[in-house]
C-alpha cells in the first residue's frame, strides 16, 4: 500500500458531495440543513491478519494487515455516508466524524456521521 492508500476519502469531484470536518466552508453558505446522515459497517477480523498481528505484537511494528482492513472499513463507511447524503438531496456533509467501536469478539464497527446540507455560493 502506498501513502495515498492510507487516508482521505473520495473528493467532491468524484462523488458530487463535499465532506468536511468543519462547521462551514469558506465561500459557501448553508442554504438548507437536511439533518444527520451516517454510514455504518461492521467488519469481522480476518484470521490471517489476526495471526500476523499476534506474531507482530511479539517483535513490534505496524500491523499492516489490520491497517489495510481499517482503511477499507473507513472508506466503506464514508461511501455509505455519501450515498445517504446524496439520496437525501445534499451536496455536502459538515462536521463529519468517525466513531470506531469494538464489536466484541466479532469485529470492529465503524460509523461515519455528520450533518447533510445544501451549500450555495456565498456570492449568490
Amino acid at each position: 500500500m502506498g501513502i495515498e492508500d492510507y487516508g482521505g476519502g473520495p473528493g467532491a469531484q468524484e462523488t458530487g458531495v463535499l465532506v468536511v470536518t468543519t462547521n462551514d466552508v469558506p465561500g459557501y453558505r448553508v442554504e438548507r440543513v437536511i439533518g444527520e446522515v451516517f454510514g455504518l459497517t461492521v467488519r469481522s477480523r480476518n484470521l490471517g491478519s489476526q495471526i500476523g498481528a499476534g506474531l507482530k505484537s511479539v517483535i513490534g511494528g505496524e500491523l499492516k494487515g489490520l491497517t489495510k482492513t481499517l482503511v477499507e472499513t473507513r472508506n466503506q463507511a464514508m461511501d455509505r455516508l455519501i450515498d445517504q447524503a446524496k439520496g437525501r438531496g445534499a451536496n455536502a456533509v459538515l462536521m463529519m466524524r468517525f466513531d470506531v467501536t469494538d464489536a466484541g469478539s466479532v469485529g470492529t464497527e465503524v460509523c461515519a456521521y455528520g450533518t447533510a446540507v445544501v451549500l450555495a455560493s456565498a456570492s449568490t
